[in-house]
């Protein structure tokens, strides 16, 4: 079998080279996946190895083919193996996403169909169509244990994290980073899958370590991504919307809750919103991008699973009380988006019960706190708006009002702007200048083109090129960076912080226009058909990051009245996704957490140690290496309900009365005074139901409708169920 390793010649990678295509073979003793790019020059060879049962052995050929070089070299290969089958085809591929092991052989886990979903700045960016999970042994040397029913076990497990649902990738753009930090810093490699937003991190690990490159895997991104074209004026551009969701302290919605120790926070997404001319290619392109992030309170606090309450207790914890893991996340926010950090918190103010507002008052506490030792120029930005309460009016007043905190947020943190002209090719778009420290706190914020520093200079040269050059109407303009970020959050930040965030996307989108000279005005009006469709973009997403988060679809009252949606059918719809949130929360959510827990290696089954499904790890953040167990001390240990603790449902005095002073300085300055009073619709915290489910779980849910019929009543039940018998396709499985 020696012909396998000889190699024609040995000719360095080009630099633009990235393999996209991938063909799998087997003999008995290897696995050799064949690589190419997209122009087919560029051929690699991977060997692994399937003859030890238990360990990863992978070997790059170091060699780079051609096409004839490569087919001669299977077909050596295929005779040197005659004698124990030869050759066998296995599957075309498109990357590997990783390798796993539990308690049995390693398994490789590939995707097999991509579709593309859009493109930015010529890189192609795809999501996941099928994927597939190979063991690595043949099947001559597999251990008993590949077979046993714990295996099999972890194996379906590890499949409920669905590829094809919400997970993208590029071969050439750096999807899990922002446009700006792509053009302005040129990290390539390993440090790319460390960052927060790719969610194989550990999956690959194995690999990477074993070659030090990352030319046979992708990084996958969970979240969110949608581009649509629009032409206003007969000028054409393109609109991409694009969610990263953490891997850090990820979960489902009742186990997932508040900040861990580290300074990580659930449910931490950012939204990127990205604009660009859709000009035939060659031409000059101005593109331009604001990036926003929701997360989580960032206090210990939590809420327990309950099957008979539908808004549990919140639940808030002493322990950190300098705050020291809300100045983490703070910290980190700093570090990757620069100052200053606006935090716009919409949780209720007044409430007969006391839920929402404890963590209201701690939260106002916790930034008094830590702005106490910031400089003036660095400190935290509160503002706190009770959207629950103004929500009452009529939805234009709210989007109205959400508008001029966007207004004032970008005036303080401004937005991305650059052109790009025709000879600078696509894989030179993020090797722009780097700059001294890859912190976005070292970036300059122009609010104006008049004052710009080298850096600025360096980009300007290098995106625009002569000042003469004119792309349409518009002369080469200087480019613009984005300093800082608007933080938002409710409670879940979900359905309020979605209409939030469409608010701020609406507001920017008007001045990136403009900055782009498709409009001659900074401001796109509400009743605009642009706005509708930018609606309708936000609220897709905020539905489908609810699902992953919550189970459910967003609670989206606002935008089906401000499309004038039935009253009834709205109403009918909130109850509907209230039961569906609820049921997955109270049924599915554990199974999910475990796989979450597996995916991202924060589980590593070993023999002889408890299995994940012996333990409590619904709320397990990081569970060792080798199957040890380390509960983190805000675990489900922890988050056992207290009843003793009866001044956790009390509000001190005095971050409440800091956060009235911020409430009348916002009110003042950027809002109108709203009247008081309660609200009748259904809170963003009740919750929804899994969408395709099995029998079993359409029996449990129909249960739990007659449960609810008894509870809430006859008249209640009968009025709004034959809402909800429409909605149930939703559940059935096909």
């Amino acid at each position: 079998m020696a012909s396998e390793n000889e190699s024609p010649r040995q000719q360095p990678r080009p630099s633009h080279a990235c393999m996209q295509k991938f063909r799998l073979y087997e003999t008995h003793s290897k696995f050799y996946m064949i690589g190419r790019d997209k122009t087919r020059t560029y051929w690699r060879v991977l060997k692994i190895d399937r003859l030890d049962p238990s360990e990863l052995n992978i070997r790059e050929d170091s060699t780079t083919y051609t096409e004839s070089e490569c087919s001669d070299l299977l077909r050596r290969i295929n005779e040197g193996n005659r004698s124990t089958g030869g050759l066998r085809f296995v599957t075309t591929c498109y990357g590997i996403v990783g390798f796993i092991k539990f308690l049995g052989p390693y398994y490789m886990l590939l995707i097999t169909e991509r579709r593309q979903i859009g493109v930015i700045c010529g890189h192609t960016v795809y999501a996941v169509s099928k994927s597939e999970m190979i063991p690595l042994p043949n099947p001559d040397v597999r251990t008993n244990m590949a077979y046993s029913m714990n295996e099999n076990r972890y194996k379906k497990l590890l499949c409920m994290v669905d590829l094809t649902k919400d997970f993208f990738f590029s071969y050439s753009y750096h999807v899990m980073r922002s446009l700006q930090r792509n053009l302005c810093d040129n990290e390539t490699g390993q440090v790319l899958y460390e960052t927060m937003f790719v969610w194989n991190e550990f999956l690959t690990r194995g690999i990477r370590n074993h070659l030090q490159n990352t030319v046979w895997t992708v990084a996958l991104v969970y979240g969110f991504f949608k581009q649509a074209k629009f032409s206003i004026s007969g000028r054409d551009f393109k609109l991409t919307l694009i969610a990263r969701r953490s891997r850090h302290y990820a979960g489902t919605r009742y186990l997932k809750r508040g900040v861990n120790e580290k300074g990580r926070v659930a449910n931490d997404v950012e939204t990127e919103q990205i604009v660009f001319e859709d000009v035939p290619e060659g031409s000059p392109i101005q593109i331009s991008s604001i990036v926003q992030n929701r997360g989580s309170i960032p206090l210990f606090w939590s809420q327990e699973t309950s099957r008979l309450n539908i808004k549990p207790d919140i639940i808030l914890s002493k322990k950190d009380q300098n705050y020291e893991a809300t100045r983490l996340h703070f910290e980190n926010l700093v570090k990757r988006y620069g100052n200053p950090i606006i935090i716009l918190n919409l949780i209720k103010t007044h409430e007969k019960r006391p839920r929402e507002s404890i963590l209201r008052a701690e939260f106002a506490n916790a930034i008094e706190y830590i702005n106490k030792d910031l400089s003036e120029e660095n400190r935290l930005k509160f503002l706190h708006w009770d959207l629950h309460r103004h929500s009452r009016s009529k939805a234009t007043n709210v989007l109205l009002l959400l508008g001029r905190v966007a207004s004032y947020a970008l005036m303080l943190t401004g937005f991305f702007y650059c052109q790009v002209t025709p000879d600078l090719t696509p894989e030179d778009c993020f090797k722009g200048p780097q700059l001294e420290n890859s912190d976005m706190s070292d970036l300059s914020l122009h609010e104006n083109c008049e004052s710009h520093n080298e850096d600025d200079d360096n980009l300007e040269r290098k995106f625009s090129g002569d000042n003469n050059i004119a792309n349409g109407n518009h002369s080469v303009k200087p480019p613009m960076l984005q300093k800082g970020v608007l933080r938002t959050n409710c409670i879940d930040c979900l359905d309020r912080t979605n209409v939030a965030q469409y608010a701020y996307g609406l507001a920017a989108l008007g001045r990136q226009l403009h900055a782009l000279g498709v409009i001659d005005v900074p401001k796109i009006d509400l009743d605009a058909p642009l706005a509708d469709d930018l609606m309708g973009f936000y609220e897709r997403m905020g539905d489908t990051l609810a699902h992953q988060y919550g189970g459910s679809a967003a609670h989206n009252k606002i935008f089906s009245e401000r499309r004038g949606q039935w009253k009834a059918a709205t109403q009918s719809q909130e109850f509907f996704r209230t039961l569906q949130r609820y049921y997955s929360n109270a049924y599915m959510d554990a199974e999910k957490q475990a796989a979450i827990n597996v995916f991202l290696g924060h589980f590593q089954p070993q023999q002889g140690k408890p299995a994940l499904w012996e333990l409590n790890c619904d709320q397990l953040y990081n569970t060792g290496r080798n199957g040890q167990t380390n509960i983190d001390e805000n675990g489900r240990s922890f988050f056992k309900r207290c009843y003793s603790d009866g001044n956790i449902l009390c509000e001190s005095s005095s971050p409440a009365q800091e956060t009235n002073v911020n409430q009348e300085k916002l009110s003042n300055s950027v809002l109108p005074n709203r009247s008081q009073g309660g609200s009748k619709v259904l809170s963003e915290s009740s919750p929804e139901i899994s969408t395709s489910e099995s029998d079993m779980a359409l029996a449990r849910f129909d249960a739990f409708l007659s449960l609810c019929w008894i509870q809430q009543g006859f008249f209640f039940l009968f009025y709004l169920y034959p809402f909800c018998w429409n909605q149930i396709p939703l559940i059935h499985t096909p």
